[in-house]
C-alpha cells in the first residue's frame, strides 16, 4: 500500500510540474553571470537529441517520455530545410512535418526544447538539409556571403520563425535556445581560400536574420573547441562538440565568450554514425557513463547526440566524402547505437544512464514507457513481378547529346535510366568517371556489370554490336552532408561516358525514376531474365499490428514501400540487414508491400522481431 501511495504521489508531482511548466507565460531563460538562468535561477541543461522527421509522429510522445524518464530536462532537434520546402516555394509544416506539434508535445511531457535550424545541419541527412535545387542556380554558392544563397536562407528563416517564435519560453513555450549555423568552424578550416573575414560576414548574417525575424532566446554556436576561431559568433554562446576534457572546454569557451561561461557540450556522442559497406560502430556503455558523470560533477551542460536516432526513411539519408572511397553513404537506420534504440527500446546504455539521473532526482523519475508491441509476420510469397524495362516501355524519355544530371531533369532523389542505341560496333573499356553514385549496366536488357562510386569502380570491359541497346541504371545514394565536398553534389552522370577514351555522344535517352510514389504497372506474367531490375508487389493479412523488422538478408539492393510509405534503402553488403517497419504504418486486414529490386528477383518476404544492424557482407 505504501508503495502505491508513493507511486501515486510521484505521478501527481510530475503532472503538476508539467502543468505549471506548460502554463507559465512569465518564464525566462538567459545567459548571465557565467550561468544559464531559468526564471532567474541557475539551470544545468541535460539534453538529448531527437529529430522528429526520423520518427513517426505517433511515436513522438513515447520517445519524449522515454527521455523524461531517463532524467533529461531538454530535447534538442535539428530542423531540416529540405524536409519542409518540398519544392521551390512550397512549404509543409503539417502532419508528419508538424514542427509546432513536436515542440508542444515536448512541453506537454515536461521537456524544454533547443532548436538547431542551420540553415546547414549536417546530421547525416541528405545534402546537410539544403534543398537539392539550390544547385540549379549557377549564381548561388552555399555557406558563403553570397546574395543568391542568403536570399534563399532568408526565405527559409522567415518560414521557420513563424513556427518557433510563438513557442519561445518568453512567449509561454518551451524553446530555451536556438543555434546559429552549425559546425561552421570546420568548414572554415577546409575552405581556407576564403578569408576568415569573408566567412564571418556570412555566419553573422545568419545570426542577424534569426534576430530580425523574432528570435529572443539565447543563440549559440556548435563546433569542436579547436574550430571556435572560425565558427564562433559574437553574441552567441560557443559550445564544444565532442569535447571530453572539461579544462579544454572551459578554456576554449572563456577565450571566445569574454572570459566566462556557461559551459556546454552541444554534441556528446554516446554512439556514432554508420555507412553502407563499413562495420557498425559501437560506443561502450562504460565510456558513456564515465563521461556523463564527469560533466555532471563539473556542472557542464550537455546534449546526447543522439539520445534516439530513429530512421532515415525514404531518400533522406546523406553521405560523407572520403578520398579513399569518394563517397560513404549513410545507412537507412539511424540507430546510432543510441541509448534509445531505433525502435524506441530502452537499451542497457539507457538503463545505466537512468541510474545516474535517478540519484540526481532523488529517485523521483517517472516509470520508463513500455516499448511498442513487436510482431513477426510469417513468410509469404511475392505474387507480382515485372521487369523495369517493361514498366518504362512506351514511356516518354528526355533526349540529349550527353547524359544529364538529376538536377537537370528536375528530380532530387531516386534513379535515372540512361539509354543509348549504338550505330556501330564498340569494344573496350566503358568508363563513367562522373558516376554519382551507383550503376548497373545492361546490353539488350542483359546484366553485364556494376559500377560503384563507393569502391571507386568507374569502368568495365564491354562489347557492343551495331544496333545494341545500352542501359545504365544510376542510383543517387544521398548527397554529401559534411565538409567542403558539399559544394560538389550533383547526381546522376555528371561527365561524358567514354569507351576507349572516346566520348559517346548524341541520342542519349533518359528515364527519370524519382519514386516519389511507387511505379504503377499491370504486372502481366512474363519470363524475366536473372539480374534485371524489377518491381514487385504482394499483399499480406494481419490480425494485429505492431512494430516489426523486414528481413532483407536474401534481397539484393533496392527500396521497399509498405502501404505507400517508403521504408528506405536496403543493400546486401550490410551492415544493416533489416528495415524497421513502424506498426503505425501497418493495419489490420490487408496490407501491401512493394519492392524495387535492382539486382535479383525476390520470391518471398518475411519479418523478424529484432533488428540486424551489424552484419557486414564484404
Amino acid at each position: 500500500m505504501k508503495k502505491i501511495i508513493q507511486n501515486f504521489g510521484t505521478i501527481v508531482l510530475i503532472f503538476l510540474s508539467s502543468f505549471l511548466f506548460s502554463q507559465n507565460t512569465n518564464s525566462s531563460f538567459e545567459i548571465k553571470n557565467s550561468s544559464f538562468l531559468l526564471n532567474g535561477k541557475p539551470f544545468t541543461i541535460y539534453s538529448g537529441e531527437m529529430h522528429y522527421p526520423r520518427v513517426p509522429q505517433e511515436y513522438w510522445k513515447h520517445r519524449l517520455q522515454m527521455m523524461k524518464a531517463m532524467g533529461l530536462n531538454t530535447v534538442a532537434t535539428y530542423v531540416f530545410w529540405n524536409y519542409h520546402e518540398e519544392s521551390p516555394g512550397k512549404w509543409n509544416f503539417s502532419g508528419e512535418k508538424d514542427l509546432k506539434k513536436f515542440i508542444k508535445t515536448a512541453q506537454e511531457v515536461g521537456l524544454y526544447v533547443i532548436i538547431r535550424p542551420g540553415p546547414y545541419v549536417c546530421a547525416e541527412w541528405e545534402f546537410g538539409g539544403y534543398p537539392w535545387w539550390l544547385q540549379k542556380n549557377k549564381n548561388l554558392e552555399i555557406r558563403t556571403d553570397n546574395k543568391a544563397f542568403l536570399d534563399e536562407c532568408e526565405k527559409y528563416i522567415t518560414q521557420l520563425t513563424k513556427q518557433i517564435v510563438p513557442l519561445q519560453i518568453d512567449h509561454g513555450g518551451p524553446i530555451i535556445m536556438v543555434q546559429a549555423e552549425n559546425e561552421f568552424g570546420s568548414y572554415v578550416e577546409q575552405r581556407k581560400e576564403i578569408s576568415l573575414e569573408q566567412h564571418r560576414k556570412y555566419s553573422y548574417k545568419i545570426k542577424d536574420m534569426l534576430l530580425k525575424h523574432g528570435i529572443t532566446v539565447p543563440l549559440f554556436t556548435s563546433d569542436s573547441s579547436f574550430y571556435f576561431v572560425g565558427g564562433s559568433i559574437k553574441g552567441a554562446l560557443p559550445t564544444a562538440n565532442g569535447e571530453n576534457n572539461v579544462d579544454v572546454l572551459k578554456k576554449s569557451v572563456d577565450e571566445y565568450h569574454g572570459g566566462k561561461g556557461p559551459y556546454m557540450v552541444a554534441e556528446y556522442y554516446p554512439g556514432w554514425l554508420d555507412h553502407w559497406a563499413e562495420p557498425f560502430v559501437k560506443v561502450s556503455t562504460e565510456d558513456v557513463v564515465k563521461q556523463s558523470e564527469i560533466y555532471i560533477k563539473n556542472g557542464v551542460s550537455f546534449n546526447y547526440y543522439m539520445i534516439h536516432g530513429g530512421t532515415n526513411f525514404a531518400f533522406t539519408s546523406g553521405a560523407n566524402y572520403d578520398k579513399n572511397s569518394d563517397i560513404q553513404p549513410d545507412l537507412t537506420s539511424y540507430d546510432y547505437d543510441a541509448p534509445i534504440s531505433e525502435a524506441g527500446w530502452a537499451t542497457p546504455k539507457y538503463n545505466a544512464l537512468r541510474n545516474i539521473f535517478q540519484k540526481l532526482n532523488n529517485n523521483q523519475l517517472p516509470e520508463v514507457s513500455k516499448p511498442v508491441k513487436v510482431i513477426s509476420i510469417p513468410e509469404f510469397k511475392i505474387t507480382k513481378t515485372a521487369s523495369l524495362f517493361d514498366v518504362i516501355e512506351g514511356k516518354k524519355s528526355i533526349v540529349n547529346n550527353q547524359p544529364v544530371t538529376f538536377e537537370d531533369l528536375n528530380i532530387g532523389s531516386g534513379y535515372i535510366l540512361y539509354r543509348r542505341i549504338f550505330e556501330k560496333d564498340e569494344k573496350g573499356k566503358l568508363e563513367i568517371k562522373g558516376l554519382r553514385d551507383y550503376a548497373t549496366i545492361y546490353i539488350n536488357k542483359d546484366f553485364v556489370g556494376e559500377l560503384n562510386r563507393i569502391n571507386k569502380k568507374y569502368d568495365l570491359d564491354i562489347e557492343i554490336k551495331k544496333g545494341d541497346q545500352l542501359d545504365i541504371l544510376v542510383e543517387n545514394m544521398g548527397r554529401i552532408n559534411y565538409g567542403s565536398e558539399i559544394n560538389h553534389n550533383l547526381k546522376g552522370i555528371i561527365s561524358p561516358v567514354k569507351i576507349n577514351e572516346s566520348e559517346i555522344s548524341r541520342n542519349w535517352q533518359m528515364f527519370p525514376l524519382p519514386f516519389d510514389e511507387f511505379l504503377k504497372h499491370n504486372f502481366k506474367t512474363k519470363n524475366i531474365p536473372e539480374n534485371v531490375p524489377v518491381i514487385q508487389e504482394a499483399e499480406f493479412i494481419l490480425d494485429e499490428t505492431g512494430d516489426t523488422f523486414l528481413d532483407t538478408r536474401n534481397f539484393g539492393k533496392g527500396i521497399v514501400f509498405i502501404n505507400g510509405k517508403n521504408l528506405g534503402r536496403y543493400w546486401k553488403v550490410g551492415p544493416q540487414q533489416t528495415l524497421f517497419v513502424p506498426g503505425v504504418w501497418l493495419k489490420k486486414g490487408k496490407n501491401v508491400i512493394q519492392i524495387f529490386e535492382q539486382l535479383n528477383s525476390n520470391e518471398t518476404v518475411k519479418t523478424i522481431d529484432h533488428p540486424i544492424l551489424d552484419q557486414l557482407n564484404k
